[in-house]
C-alpha cells in the first residue's frame, strides 16, 4: 500500500515540489504556477496531491487547489507549455479511439454520443459550418458527418499532429494548433461558424478565458457553443476529492468547474448562458476506483476491471451515475452559451 495516502496533505503538498529523478532516469516536469482564471488571482486552498496514475508520464506528483473566491479546482504549479507532448503520450486515448482499440464501448458510445450531438444541432440550416475544438482525432465530427447533414460544413482544431493525422486519415478537415493562435493569424475567419463545440476540452487548456473568447470571436451573432466538462459538485468528487477522483486526470485537467463558476466564465467573456445542466457519465467513478487499486499496488487483473475498456465496470458506472443525474448531479456538465446577436 502506498504510504504516501497516510501523510497529512501539508507533508504531501511539500512532496509534490522537486520530485526527484526516478530510478529508470525519468525525469521531473518543468512546471509553472497560476492563477485562477476566473478571480485572476491566487487565493487557494490545497484539495488535493496525486500523480499520473494512468500513464507515468513523470515522476511528479500534483497539486490541485480550490479558489476561495468562486470554486474553481485547478492545478498549480502545472506542466509548463514545453511538457505538452510529454504529458500526452502517444497511446493517449483521445489521439486513437478507435472499434479496434475499444470494441463493444466504443460503439455504444458512438451510439449515445450521436444522439447527444444531434440533439445540440436542433435548428441549424442545411449548409451550417460546424467547429469542434480540441477534436482529438475527430470521433465527434466523424459521428456529425455520419449522423447529421451531409450539407454541414464541418471542421475541427486539434493541437497535437498525431491527432490531427488520425482525423486527416478519415477525410476530416482539421486545423492544427491552439485556437487562439488560429484566430489571431487569421487561419479561421471570424465571425462565420453557427455552432461551436468543446467536448472535454475546456478542463485542458491553459486560459480558458481566452479560449473561449478566441472560440465566441469564430461565432456568427447568435451561433452557439456547447461545452461539455467534468463536474466538481457530484458525490463522486466529494468522496475522492483528496487524491484519487477521476476527474483530475492528474496532470492533464488543469481547470475544473461546477455549475457557478462555468456560468461565470461565460460572462467574463460576454456569453449568454442558454442552458446548463448535468449529464450521465461513468469515467469519473470508474477511474476514480481505478486510481486507488494502483495506488495500493493492487493486482493488474484487478485493476484492469476499472477501464475505458472494461463493458462491466462502465455499465455498472452508468446506472449509478443516472440516479445522480435525476437529481441535477450527473457527472459531466453540458452548457449552451450563445453569442449576443
Amino acid at each position: 500500500m502506498n504510504t504516501q495516502l497516510h501523510k497529512p496533505l501539508q507533508e504531501q503538498i511539500s512532496a509534490s515540489y522537486g520530485a526527484p529523478c526516478r530510478a529508470d532516469g525519468t525525469e521531473p516536469l518543468a512546471l509553472t504556477r497560476v492563477t485562477c482564471c476566473i478571480c485572476e488571482v491566487e487565493d487557494a486552498q490545497p484539495l488535493a496531491v496525486g500523480e499520473d496514475f494512468e500513464y507515468r508520464t513523470s515522476p511528479d506528483t500534483f497539486l490541485a487547489v480550490q479558489c476561495r473566491g468562486c470554486g474553481l479546482v485547478y492545478l498549480n504549479p502545472r506542466p509548463a507549455p514545453s511538457e505538452l507532448d510529454r504529458i500526452y503520450p502517444p497511446d493517449y486515448h483521445a489521439f486513437e479511439f478507435s472499434a479496434e482499440r475499444y470494441g463493444f464501448v466504443y460503439k455504444v458510445r458512438r451510439k449515445l454520443e450521436a444522439k447527444r450531438l444531434l440533439s445540440c444541432c436542433k435548428g441549424l440550416g442545411k449548409t451550417a459550418r460546424i467547429v469542434d475544438v480540441g477534436c482529438g482525432d475527430g470521433f465527434h465530427l466523424r459521428l456529425l458527418r455520419d449522423y447529421g447533414n451531409p450539407s454541414w460544413q464541418l471542421e475541427g482544431v486539434e493541437p497535437s499532429r498525431l491527432a490531427v493525422n488520425a482525423g486527416l486519415d478519415q477525410g476530416l478537415k482539421i486545423h492544427q494548433g491552439i485556437v487562439q493562435d488560429l484566430v489571431r493569424n487569421l487561419e479561421l475567419p471570424a465571425a462565420s461558424y453557427d455552432l461551436a463545440f468543446m467536448i472535454a476540452t475546456i478542463e485542458h487548456v491553459d486560459d480558458p478565458v481566452a479560449v473561449l473568447a478566441a472560440v465566441r470571436s469564430l461565432l456568427r451573432p447568435g451561433g452557439r457553443v456547447v461545452i461539455v466538462t467534468d463536474n466538481t459538485q457530484t458525490l463522486d468528487f466529494r468522496l475522492f476529492h483528496t487524491r484519487h477522483w477521476g476527474g483530475y486526470h492528474f496532470p492533464r485537467h488543469w481547470n475544473l468547474f461546477n455549475p457557478k463558476n462555468l456560468r461565470l466564465l461565460a460572462q467574463k467573456t460576454d456569453m449568454q448562458v442558454e442552458n446548463l445542466t448535468t449529464i450521465v457519465s461513468p469515467v469519473n467513478w470508474v477511474y476514480s476506483i481505478r486510481n486507488l487499486l494502483v495506488d495500493w499496488n493492487a493486482p493488474q487483473w484487478l485493476i484492469n476491471q476499472f477501464s475505458l475498456q472494461s463493458t462491466l465496470s462502465l455499465g455498472v458506472f452508468t446506472l449509478f451515475d443516472m440516479l445522480h443525474q435525476w437529481m441535477g448531479h450527473g457527472a459531466l456538465m453540458r452548457s449552451t452559451l450563445r453569442r449576443p446577436d
